[in-house]
This record gives C-alpha cells, structure tokens and sequence, in this order.
C-alpha cells in the first residue's frame, strides 16, 4: 500500500510546547548563504517555498556526507533512546551525516551519539542560528556548532513563534534522502517531518515500537500505512546505499570481570539481554553496566531487539 500522509495531519503549534524557553548565544563565526551561494544546498530547492537564506555556524562540511534524518517524540522512551544510539552509531561510523532538530528525546539522542562518535551531525533549527531551542540545550547547540553544522533560515536572534516548526521540519525533509522515525506519537511533529519527505518524494522509514505506547502509536502507523521497516540498522545502511567499514575491533587483552563475562556469554553471536544474567551469574543491573562498558569501548552492538552480539 502506498504511503499517503500530509504533513498537515500533524499540528505542532509551539505555543502548546513545554520547550518555549530560548536564550541567545552570540556568535562571530554566524556565515549567511545565499541561494546562490555555492555552500546552499541544492535539495532545498526541490521545496515549494525554499528558504531564501540560510544562517550557518559550524562546518559546511557536514552536508558533503550522505545523510540521514533521524528524527521522534520530545518525550522519548528508553527503548526509543537505545534505539536511536545504535541506529546513529551505526550510521556514523559508516561515514553517514545525522539530520535532525535538536529538540529534546529522539533529536537530541541523535546529535550526542554522532557527536560522541566523532561523526557529523546537522541542526536545523526554528528559531535564530544563534537561539538555542530549548534554553537546556545551550550546551548541545554549542557542542554541534564546534564539531557540526548548525542551520536556520532565520535571522540571528530570532526567537521562536507559531509555525515555526513545520516550516523547519520540510528543510530536515529536503535534505535528506531518508528520514528515519523512531519513535512518534499521534500528534508528534516527527510525524510532520515524515509527511513533508513524501511529499519531496524522499523515503520515509520506522522503527517499529510496543502497541500499547503512545510514543510509538505514530511511528506504528507509518509502518503500517507502508513506511519502510527498520528492524536493525543494516536496514538504514541499504536506504542509504552504504555498508559498514571493514574494521574488525579485538579485545583488550584484559577486561574487567563482568566484562569478560559477558564478552565470553556473546562469543557465538546474538545473545537477548534478559538471558545474559543466567549465563553470567551476574545481576540485570551488572549485566547493563557491563554492556554500556563494552558499547563505549566498541565492542559490542545492540540491536533494536535488545540482543547483544560483538562487533
């Protein structure tokens, strides 16, 4: 079945929003790109009402990658955030360009893991380049502007308004040629993203989610009105036409206890996490914190099941 969803079948007007605090953060490094300007993207062109000026603090070079828009709900699961972690994760180090809009949950979980991953990673925000959008993610704004891109169409100081939003949402659309949602509910401005990369002709994906949560009630329905199945992150690698770098990370040659333990209960493949404690002898909760030791060393991956495997 053909996917058929408007960008207007999601309202998201800010006012309605809890992230309505700003503060603008002065900069002397703030570039203005003209339509003609050779750093302007070109895909934005493909929009009914392309921007007619961008404002721009970071490296143009985070747009000369392949990319991705990863993009969900403000008020994001747990499941939501490790799925975004690995999908990013995954992605960056496969040379991919993460695209969102810095707002809080799926946005931001985004943008931290490209960042932490050494990758590139591009902000399109609604309010002044300068305007940090929520006030709490000054940080975020500032860490992306050193390491990535940070866009708006905006004059600097603006500050956010009613409609704002979608209006950011179709440059996140245009420029990329997937937008991935992970997480959405009915009324999500994901939601509007997705439907504004149809119209564009882009492809839209999803990460399926619980039945009885809200927060994937949306992302549920775009898989179900046939959005792409995203069911592990090779599948986001095959949208993009992109595969994983063929390095192959060894062991330390010594690895705390736990560590080694689950390293040891993994060495056949996949392993569910809820096993790992009967193969382990260790608790849950030790079994967690040795898989977030493991991830931050790169030598395990996650996948959208909750399964473990190395790397």
């Amino acid at each position: 079945m053909a996917l058929q969803l408007s960008p207007k079948s999601s309202k998201f007007a800010s006012a309605n929003n809890s992230e309505s605090d700003e503060a603008v953060e002065r900069s002397d490094n703030i570039e203005r790109w003209a339509r003609e300007s050779p750093q302007f993207p070109s895909e934005l062109g493909e929009l009914a009402q392309p921007p007619r000026e961008l404002y721009a603090i970071g490296r143009a070079s985070a747009l000369s990658k392949p990319r991705v828009a990863i993009v969900g709900t403000r008020n994001s699961t747990a499941y939501g955030e490790r799925v975004t972690r690995t999908l990013t994760r995954t992605l960056v180090r496969s040379g991919v360009s993460i695209v969102s809009g810095m707002a809080r949950g799926i946005d931001a979980a985004a943008h931290r893991t490209a960042l932490e991953e050494g990758g590139n990673t591009v902000a399109i925000l609604g309010t002044g380049v300068d305007v940090p959008y929520p006030v709490g993610h000054r940080h975020l704004h500032q860490a992306i502007a050193e390491k990535g891109l940070v866009l708006s169409e905006y004059p600097p100081g603006t500050k956010a308004g009613p409609g704002v939003f979608p209006k950011r949402n179709r440059i996140i659309a245009a420029l990329a040629p997937v937008t991935i949602v992970v997480e959405a509910g009915f009324r999500s401005g994901a939601l509007n993203t997705a439907g504004q990369a149809l119209e564009l002709g882009r492809v839209v994906a999803a990460v399926p989610g619980p039945i009885d949560s809200d927060q994937s009630r949306g992302s549920n329905q775009l898989l179900r009105d046939g959005a792409v199945l995203i069911a592990a992150p090779e599948d986001a690698l095959a949208l993009l036409g992109v595969s994983r770098p063929k390095t192959a990370l060894l062991p330390p040659p010594l690895l705390p206890d736990s560590e080694q333990k689950i390293w040891d209960a993994i060495a056949d493949g996949f392993v569910a996490t809820d096993a790992l404690p009967a193969a382990t002898s260790l608790s849950i909760a030790e079994c967690l914190a040795a898989i977030t030791s493991l991830e931050i060393m790169g030598l395990v991956e996650c996948s959208l099941a909750g399964e473990i495997k190395r790397r």
